[in-house]
């Protein structure tokens, strides 16, 4: 019994003695890890918008951002966005807006669109992780998230119009 209770411990003290340069060496990793993301709740139904262009109507099935906690994360922490999908922020009265790209792991188009469902700018292939802020040129009621780059292969550009129940008529 004596001699199990010395293999025992032996063994006990060998696996702590070799663990421990690896607790310590994964306390000391040169870049943090990401926060984890934090829980969403399960996504209500998508909702349509439709973008007219010149060369015809584009549509996006949507995730809708329409309360400050819902803003304020967005699309932070995603991997991956369908070519058809986006998000659409909206708010009750138009006013400048800035978004950023912190949290954000892939590209997007940030698009800006006024009260009368005109879009004001457009910010292309926003950099993931870059805080710096890409402002509106005007007062919006939405700004419509999409994949990097999607503007630019449909022909989506300044001045087109969005059509969404939030813009009316």
């Amino acid at each position: 019994m004596i001699s199990l209770m010395r293999s025992a411990g032996r063994t006990l003290v060998l696996t702590l003695a070799m663990l421990a340069p690896l607790s310590a060496g994964a306390c000391r990793a040169e870049t943090p890890a990401p926060a984890a993301a934090p829980a969403r709740p399960l996504a209500a139904a998508l909702e349509t918008v439709t973008v007219d262009t010149a060369r015809g109507p584009v549509s996006f099935k949507v995730e809708i951002a329409d309360d400050d906690a819902e803003r304020e994360r967005g699309l932070m922490y995603r991997t991956s966005l369908a070519p058809d999908a986006g998000m659409l922020f909206i708010w009750t009265s138009p006013a400048p807006r800035a978004f950023w790209m912190r949290n954000t792991y892939i590209p997007l188009d940030i698009i800006y669109i006024g009260v009368n469902g005109r879009i004001l700018s457009i910010a292309a292939m926003a950099e993931p992780f870059n805080e710096t802020p890409l402002p509106s040129e005007g007062a919006a009621l939405g700004v419509l998230e999409i994949a990097g780059g999607r503007a630019a292969e449909l022909g989506i550009t300044i001045g087109d119009r969005v059509h969404h129940r939030i813009f009316g008529k």
